[in-house]
């Protein structure tokens, strides 16, 4: 390699480099770094930043990704939402405090759960007044840029740090709620996430694993759907023999001035011949690459083809037992969410405790929400309506105690519940409630005594019912 070939890699590696070059600046500068509360089991920030903002795109624009969300809140929430609670002043509160205007529950937890299945993060923020009346607001979880927890425990986080704006450069970092140092003066943030690897701070949305098979989707149909449009369009030949390309373009020229409209009759000589070309679209192959398509959106979202609009199946045995897997996803996200609604509600009565002696205290209260299924219930029921009978004859026969019966029966209606409790609290109630029923070892049935009514003198000669009783 001579002199001037070393002179002219050099100046060529360097030109490469050049402009290959990365100029660093306020966007690229931190890509690849992580805050230092972060783990390596989240997101980077601008992979996270970038997969919200897809999800509320996709949420807002495509038909498919918004009926995933609206399913889950439908199925989560469903009828509503119901708060049992014993304690008399406890419980007019909690009222209040759902019905209240600038909360109204009853609207906003389908506004929650929308949020928590769109962003798989809900930062509900909590402000109090003077009387004790607490106020919920939820923050985009994309105005959230840092999540400053304990060293020794990532899950529990002290302060939740804004996103910078034009109004305000440099936030101050909201507290997270700390039932040991918490005081109604400030606003306080609840961090609730779901779909979250174990050792990392921010949750997934639903719609992070099919974002990319969405947009997919998208371009597909937007595809079919243009080529579609020109399935119908043609174009004419005409062929014939011209004497030049002065008297083909004149022809060209007249045809073009005056097309022939649809339905109309062409005559044409022997030396002029018509036809016609046309797109040959083949939809049956299409149909199935966006059968296909669908199926991987489906099987992301954890929901069967008919709840998209697509039905695989006419059989309808097949549709319900697809939908059971669907049905216990739904249940865990419900069972995720009143825990979370009762989470937000102490926090909201602890509160209200410290202007209001009434509520001082422990006692219960629980969230309970509308079944998943209603075909469930019905299966259930006739389960347990046949299965009575045999636990009450083997409870006749001293077989199994009172407890098992019971704890047997709960769970044929498909509900857990702590039998000796219930007992002790039915024997509480009433006197002879949760005991063994008194058993007639003889054949001879037990007459009922006759009991006249209090007031009525009986007199045979004249009381008709006595008389014949008397005779026979």
């Amino acid at each position: 390699m001579g002199l001037f070939d070393r002179f002219i890699e050099k100046r060529v590696s360097a030109a490469v480099r050049t402009a290959l070059a990365v100029v660093e600046n306020e966007n690229n500068f931190l890509i690849g770094t992580r805050s230092t509360s972060q783990t390596d089991r989240d997101r980077f920030t601008y992979d996270r930043t970038d997969v919200l903002q897809q999800s509320l795109e996709a949420w807002r624009t495509n038909p498919l990704a918004r009926r995933i969300v609206e399913l889950t809140s439908q199925y989560v929430v469903g009828g509503g939402l119901t708060i049992n609670c014993k304690h008399t002043a406890a419980a007019a509160f909690l009222n209040d405090f759902w019905e209240h205007r600038l909360n109204h529950m009853p609207i906003r937890v389908s506004e929650l759960c929308d949020e928590l299945t769109r962003t798989g993060n809900l930062f509900v923020l909590i402000s109090t007044d003077a009387a004790g009346m607490s106020y919920i607001r939820a923050l985009p979880a994309t105005e959230i840029d840092e999540i400053i927890s304990r060293a020794n425990d990532i899950e529990q986080p002290l302060a939740f740090k804004l996103k910078s704006s034009l109004e305000d450069l440099d936030p101050a970092p909201i507290l997270a709620y700390d039932p040991l140092t918490d005081f109604n003066e400030q606003s306080v943030i609840l961090h609730y996430a779901i779909n979250r690897p174990a050792g990392a701070q921010w949750g997934e949305p639903d719609l992070a694993p099919i974002l990319r098979w969405l947009s997919r989707y998208s371009s597909w149909l937007e595809d079919r759907a243009r080529l579609n449009r020109y399935r119908n369009a043609f174009l004419f030949v005409v062929t014939a023999k011209f004497t030049s390309e002065a008297q083909r373009k004149a022809r060209q020229t007249a045809l073009n001035a005056n097309p022939p409209q649809p339905g109309s009759i062409l005559v044409a000589d022997e030396n002029e011949k018509w036809s016609a070309i046309h797109p040959r679209l083949e939809s049956g192959d299409a149909e199935k690459d966006g059968l296909a398509l669908k199926k991987m959106i489906a099987a992301g979202a954890g929901m069967p083809l008919h709840f998209l609009a697509e039905p695989e199946s006419s059989t309808r045995t097949t549709a319900e037992e697809s939908g059971g897997p669907t049905y216990r996803h739904f249940e865990q996200r419900q069972q995720y969410f009143l825990w979370m609604i009762e989470d937000i509600l102490k926090v909201v009565i602890s509160r209200r405790a410290k202007t209001d002696r009434k509520l001082s205290g422990n006692f219960e209260f629980s969230v309970t929400g509308a079944d998943i299924s209603s075909r469930d219930n019905v299966t259930l029921a006739q389960a347990a309506y046949y299965t009575i009978s045999v636990l009450d004859d083997l409870r006749d026969r001293k077989l199994i105690t009172n407890d098992e019966v019971l704890r047997l029966i709960y769970r044929f209606f498909g509900e857990t519940v702590d039998a000796d409790e219930m007992l002790q609290k039915a024997a509480a109630e009433k006197g002879d409630q949760g005991s063994m029923p008194e058993v007639n070892t003889t054949m001879v049935p037990t007459p009922k005594p006759f009991n006249p009514p209090e007031g009525k003198k009986i007199e045979p000669e004249k009381d008709k019912t006595v008389k014949n009783i008397a005779d026979s």
